[in-house]
């Protein structure tokens, strides 16, 4: 067996694993075997993100991608193997939402409603029904609710500033929902919410939201400088290098301001 090989078998058997059904049958295209024996054998068994991490950096992008095979292939897998529950799937899809576009959206919601149900019939059981909606933990009262997304604003984001009321997009958008619900919400984590936000403002060509995201991540400490570096390397194998190349240089750049103002505060 050739060295060629042997990572072939890797990247095969770490398919399965990841993707919970076999790997594609030999196919000797390059796009077949990058995807075995680099983005396979050597991307998902890397230790700086966990399994369960890297589905939070793939949904988005598969989701963002407008390509059918992908989508339902990690969508089915993530729930197959149990590493995302059915509630952080849905909360991961209305985080998606916000950051990438509530008509893409629409197609990964599809997407999970779908696998989910094929999932228990490959099991012989009805799905559950879903878990309520109501109550939510944020306020209900207008001004309670502003004045609550102000401070998560800045507690999340890491600044010591809000955006100011005075129009939809930073009012009705931003403080009241965006940071007065959406991220407060129990169904996901934080540090999952801060790879599927990192990962989308990636493949966005806004440069505010991707140096803003990455330093408030970075900064709180919810994602290691080790595992921002390792996002950038899934998001590569993900949604492509270029974008991944401009999300390696900011996260450089962040480091050091972060670094800088750590020293500063000690």
């Amino acid at each position: 067996m050739t060295a060629s090989d042997t990572r072939t078998e890797r990247g095969r058997r770490e398919f399965a694993e990841v993707m919970t059904f076999a790997a594609p049958s030999e196919d000797a295209s390059p796009a077949t075997t990058n995807l075995i024996d680099f983005v396979f054998a050597e991307v998902w068994p890397r230790t700086a993100l966990t399994r369960r991490d890297r589905r939070f950096v793939t949904l988005p992008c598969v989701a963002a991608a407008d390509a059918e095979g992908p989508l339902r292939d990690h969508v089915y897998a993530a729930l197959n193997s149990g590493d995302v529950s059915i509630v952080e799937m849905r909360e991961t899809v209305l985080h998606f939402a916000v950051y990438a576009g509530w008509p893409k959206a629409s197609r990964f919601n599809i997407m999970v409603d779908e696998q989910w149900d094929r999932i228990h019939r490959e099991r012989g059981l009805t799905p559950p029904a879903p878990e309520p909606l109501l109550p939510l933990p944020t306020p209900s009262d207008p001004e309670e609710r502003l004045v609550c997304g102000e401070q998560s604003f800045r507690d999340i984001n890491c600044i010591p500033f809000a955006p100011t009321r005075d129009n939809p997009y930073s009012g009705a958008g931003i403080l009241n929902f965006v940071f007065g619900e959406m991220w407060l919400r129990p169904g996901l984590g934080m540090k999952e919410r801060r790879l599927v936000t990192v990962a989308c403002v990636a493949f966005q060509d806004a440069p505010l939201p991707i140096l803003s995201h990455v330093y408030a991540a970075l900064k709180s400490r919810d994602v290691s400088f080790e595992e921002m570096d390792e996002l950038a390397l899934h998001f590569a194998a993900y949604y492509g290098w270029p974008k991944a190349a401009n999300l390696n240089q900011v996260i450089g750049e962040q480091k050091q301001r972060v670094l800088a103002e750590w020293e500063a505060e000690a």
